[in-house]
């Protein structure tokens, strides 16, 4: 696959249940009052599998109608956890947005987007917020299993699995907007089959189009800003100077290439995944022969017919004798009731 294109892959919400159960983490953490309360939240964390973090929600949006915004942030880079965030608000705050200053996170510099998050999270008695950070090592390893996680499903999980949260929590969720992965319309229609009850708009370019989603955006990239801010090294000390992490970045090509162990290959942090890991992998590690195991015979598929006596049929049949249970007791075969 390339670095930021997968197939489109739809599963049903058994199966995004299922697959979340082993490998994502909800945050211990009671609240996060500022951008900063982020890099303690991630530096706890371990980087192998996913995190969650809720706020809490305020009474205003458990008893009034709200709507809820979903986005993410570190789609295509091959570094770091992609991470997505859903915010929500009452329907009779629009306005709050507004003046918030929410607008797509790509076209604010670092520090407004932590301006922002500031100012959502000291408006806590009117909106809410919650973010999923998906491991790298969740990314690649669902790629690679026998039975392939495409990106766009795994994003797909992850949203819904956070309006699932949103909804046990309590909000009262009465539509949701949505930045599409893939063709709108397949992820819009499988988001009305989950969720009936709710209006549901997925749209491209949401984050632009609507300030609830722009919010969901702020608050995933924050916290994906400061995730890799915290990144602990479980393989000892690694230099964290990779730049942006993107592939087409020349100092995080750099940070690979000086990474790689020729043996275990990439640190946590890596998606491996990625087709610019996977190259320097095929050119800096050592190659890999895995033996072949020799199927098992099986055994040959035998007939039924072989456990029971051959009848010449050339010859009159052998006549058959009753079991002593049936003469003893004078009992016989019946046709008519």
């Amino acid at each position: 696959m390339t670095d930021e294109e997968s197939n489109v892959n739809l599963s049903t919400e058994d199966e995004h249940n299922d697959k979340k159960e082993s490998s994502t983490h909800i945050a211990n953490i009671t609240q996060i009052t500022c951008q900063q309360d982020l890099t303690p939240l991630f530096e706890k964390s371990d980087h192998s599998i996913n995190k969650i973090h809720l706020s809490e929600v305020p009474q205003i949006c458990q008893e009034e109608p709200c709507q809820l915004g979903v986005d993410e942030a570190g789609r295509g880079p091959v570094l770091g956890p992609m991470v997505y965030g859903i915010a929500y608000a009452p329907l009779s705050k629009k306005e709050l947005l507004i003046d918030l200053g929410c607008a797509d996170s790509k076209s604010l510099t670092e520090e407004q987007r932590d301006a922002i998050f500031d100012k959502i999270c000291n408006e806590s008695d009117k909106m809410g917020w919650a973010v999923e950070a998906i491991s790298p090592n969740v990314i690649a390893n669902s790629m690679y299993r026998r039975c392939k996680t495409s990106l766009n499903e795994v994003s797909m999980n992850s949203a819904i699995g956070l309006i699932h949260k949103a909804i046990e929590a309590g909000v009262n969720i009465a539509e949701v907007y949505v930045d599409t992965v893939g063709k709108p319309e397949k992820y819009q229609a499988k988001l009305q089959e989950i969720f009936p009850e709710f209006k549901i708009v997925v749209a491209k370019k949401a984050d632009s189009t609507y300030p609830i989603v722009s919010a969901a955006s702020i608050c995933a990239k924050v916290s994906r800003d400061h995730a890799l801010r915290a990144w602990q090294f479980r393989e000892g000390s690694n230099e964290n100077q990779f730049g942006s992490g993107y592939p087409n970045d020349p100092v995080t090509k750099k940070w690979l290439t000086s990474n790689v162990d020729q043996v275990f290959g990439f640190p946590h942090i890596v998606r491996f995944s990625w087709s610019t890991a996977e190259k320097i992998l095929e050119s800096s590690a050592l190659a890999v022969e895995w033996e072949d195991l020799e199927e098992e015979q099986l055994p040959t598929e035998q007939k039924i017919s072989k456990y029971f006596a051959k009848v010449d049929t050339r010859t009159k049949a052998p006549k058959l004798t009753k079991h002593s249970f049936f003469t003893e007791r004078h009992l016989s075969s019946t046709n008519d009731l």
